[in-house]
């Protein structure tokens, strides 16, 4: 009853802020990226929470903390330093600065004005919109088999409930209200991981004596399994996906469109990289610790060893504390990829492409409904509860990155990127994570993932090489007059 009330005093206080930002959003920008107008603490904790979600904790901990043990710290230190500190060092104030000379609000809208191409946007929107479906599924998987396990509530209500609230309170309030409320749920994410640490560490005989039993080989049976597939191959394709793939997830960078100045960029960094480190290493640590604890797994199904470790090796305390820093994680998440998917709908396809004359009020009319939409198409998949949310996660991961990071990239800081560079590498990186998660079956999807973000990197200069550039006039605009700018970015490049 104690954890019920206690998760029924959050649900208000989400749906009040919910209520406060639906008041302050009145246009498009509004309600897609808070007005280009946030701080570095805002900023910090949208990209932290947003990274990190129920399948970090659920997904990745167990199935990587019971197959890697301590090898997962490699995970660690890239999620922390290459998709948090490097990116923002790298990316964050030229996209900035370049979606706002572009007037582009969009991943779409981006890579349309870049290189002058209707059909880039119109295929970014579709491959957007269908592949965030599964990653949010995921995400609501992970949180409801939470749920079930901690307070004893059906898988199927768990979720119902989880998509309700998602769909309520984002349709409300749009990109402000998620971004106050990821500061108020970092804090309870932060507060709790330091918690659950401490406590299951002091359990396992102390940070030391877990460090020492952890380290002997047979606690990470993945790295030496025989198969085609080396063990040490897939955790560089996790450490991968999961530090390089961020760069080029839409969610992700449109915390870059979105924070208020250039000059905010290096208190954010710096922000946000104390704060993975502490969440990333809190999850995979504890999921290591899983080891230590168990001969073997105590659930048929992996997905739920996390879930029944934190219930039943933590007092009721202890308990809730965790429950609410998973539901907060996978809350940001979920606000995030549900609004960055009805964007591609309503933004880009819609206002952009069916009805360029359409007023902002109609397109903000839609963004809502899709919001609604595209939960639903998430609840039916994590109805059926496929095998295994980390490879959800990841495929999504895979075929996005695949997708956007080469055309990203390139066309921030190249300008003869062109548009048949981009666009090849573009089809490109989703056929080969198509084709090779076919083919490599479940082992190799991580490996997939990984081949699908570097073979389009190749792919772009090779084909912008014997292609016509851009205009003039585009690259003046998207670069700006300020030619050592430019200089300076190849440079970074």
């Amino acid at each position: 009853m104690i954890n019920l009330l206690v998760v029924i005093a959050y649900v208000v206080a989400t749906l009040a802020v919910g209520w406060w930002g639906m008041r302050r959003t009145k246009t498009v920008d509004d309600f897609f990226l808070g007005g280009r107008n946030l701080g570095p603490w805002l900023s910090a904790f949208a990209y932290g929470t947003t990274y990190f979600s129920a399948v970090l904790f659920i997904g990745y901990a167990g199935k990587l903390g019971w197959g890697f043990g301590l090898y997962t710290m490699f995970i660690v230190l890239g999620n922390a330093f290459i998709g948090c500190y490097l990116a923002w060092h790298i990316l964050a104030s030229r996209t900035r600065a370049m979606t706002g000379r572009l007037n582009a609000r969009t991943m779409p809208e981006f890579l349309e004005a870049r290189y002058e191409s209707r059909f880039l946007k119109i295929l970014a929107a579709l491959v957007i919109f269908v592949f965030l479906v599964p990653y949010t599924a995921s995400v609501y998987m992970g949180l409801s088999y939470l749920f079930e396990i901690n307070m004893h509530i059906p898988y199927e209500w768990a979720l119902g409930f989880m998509a309700l609230l998602t769909g309520v309170y984002l349709i409300m309030g749009g990109y402000l209200a998620l971004a106050v409320t990821d500061l108020i749920r970092g804090v309870i994410e932060f507060v709790g991981v330091a918690i659950m640490v401490t406590y299951l560490t002091g359990k396992a005989g102390g940070f030391l004596s877990a460090i020492s039993k952890l380290a002997k080989p047979e606690h990470a049976p993945a790295l030496y399994a025989p198969g085609p597939i080396p063990g040490w191959l897939t955790l560089l394709a996790l450490v991968c996906i999961t530090s390089f793939g961020p760069w080029a997830l839409p969610q992700m960078v449109q915390k870059f469109y979105s924070i208020k100045s250039e000059a905010h960029v290096r208190a954010t960094k710096i922000m946000v990289t104390i704060f993975a480190l502490v969440m990333s290493f809190g999850a995979y640590f504890t999921g290591a610790l899983t080891r230590l604890f168990y001969d073997k797994l105590p659930v048929p199904k992996i997905d739920q060893l996390m879930p029944h470790f934190l219930t039943e090796h933590t007092p009721p305390v202890v308990a809730i504390i965790i429950l609410l820093l998973v539901f907060s994680a996978s809350m940001s998440s979920l606000s995030s990829l549900v609004l960055v998917s009805s964007s591609a709908i309503a933004i880009d396809l819609y206002g952009g492409v069916l009805r360029p004359n359409a007023s902002r009020n109609s397109v903000l009319m839609w963004m809502r409904v899709l919001c609604g939409v595209f939960v639903g198409c998430s609840l039916a998949i994590a109805l059926i509860q496929p095998t295994f949310i980390v490879n959800l996660m990841i495929i999504s991961w895979g075929v996005l990155s695949g997708a956007f990071l080469a055309p990203l990239l390139y066309g921030l800081f190249w300008k003869n990127a062109t548009k048949a560079g981009a666009t090849t590498a573009m089809i490109v990186g989703i056929t080969v994570a198509v084709v090779l998660y076919w083919q490599l079956g479940e082992k190799g999807v991580p490996v997939a993932g990984m081949l699908a973000m570097i073979i389009p990197c190749f792919v772009l200069p090779a084909v912008s090489a014997i292609t016509t550039p851009p205009s003039k006039a585009t690259l003046a605009q998207a670069f700006g007059t300020d030619q050592s700018e430019v200089s300076n970015g190849a440079e970074q490049a």
